[in-house]
């Protein structure tokens, strides 16, 4: 009993050491890594988020287990908290040299993630694109735009859910080192990015579907997406009813 409580003692300081070292690493990255620009938007304001929690109460082995494709959403809003959350798991820093959640093909990140709020505690109703390395919002589109982009995507869901995570690729990123084979990195670093949302979401309790049957230019012109940018797979995300 004496060594299992000094082993879970142990635990626990890793894990709070694990949470003061991720507020460095996101200050670091941001110094260490700003990307190549290649499909940046000009924005006006930021919004910091809260600190992404390193330790959960569910193990990935049960998520894998819980984890299902859910297009039926609650009412209720989601906080900030589980928004920054979820952001940090598709493509949050976790070391010093930039490095993220996900994999990525030569560390060049040719993903943008995109947040689009309707019901989000303490988070006015708009498109925000998720800056990694700072872990911040920046302000984009306002005003509700999901029924907007339930239109463009033709699935009704998007229009009930508190907020979409949409995985946007700018392939030419990774086309200036991998030329043709750049499309095939990264559709599997979406794949990443997604199933790590998927994991997240069910660690949170909540639900989520990937959807990807849409009109790109139509959910772009939504977004206000600057050119180079091509949206691949929409995450409508909320409670489970």
């Amino acid at each position: 009993m004496f060594a299992g409580a000094i082993l879970r003692s142990v635990k626990a300081r890793r894990a709070a050491t694990a949470q003061r070292l991720w507020l460095q690493l996101a200050v670091s990255a941001s110094l260490a890594w700003a990307g190549s620009g290649v499909g940046q938007q000009p924005t006006t304001r930021s919004l910091p988020l809260p600190a992404p929690g390193v330790r959960g109460t569910m193990s990935v082995e049960e998520a894998l287990v819980e984890r299902r494709s859910t297009r039926d959403f609650g009412p209720q809003a989601l906080s900030l908290t589980e928004a920054s959350q979820l952001l940090w798991a598709a493509q949050g820093v976790t070391d010093p040299r930039g490095w993220r959640t996900a994999p990525s093909a030569g560390a060049l990140f040719p993903l943008e993630i995109y947040l689009v709020a309707a019901r989000v505690s303490e988070l006015p109703a708009g498109v925000y694109r998720y800056d990694a390395a700072a872990h911040r919002l920046l302000s984009g589109v306002t005003g509700d735009r999901l029924s907007a982009l339930a239109e463009a995507a033709r699935q009704p869901v998007l229009r009930e859910a508190p907020l979409v995570v949409v995985i946007v690729a700018v392939e030419q990123r990774s086309a200036q080192k991998y030329g043709d084979r750049a499309a095939r990195y990264v559709a599997m670093e979406t794949g990443h990015a997604a199933q790590n949302v998927y994991l997240q979401a069910t660690a949170l309790r909540l639900a989520t579907v990937a959807v990807g049957a849409f009109d790109d230019n139509q959910v772009g012109r939504v977004l206000e997406l600057p050119p180079g940018q091509m949206p691949l797979v929409l995450m409508p995300i909320g409670h489970r009813r």
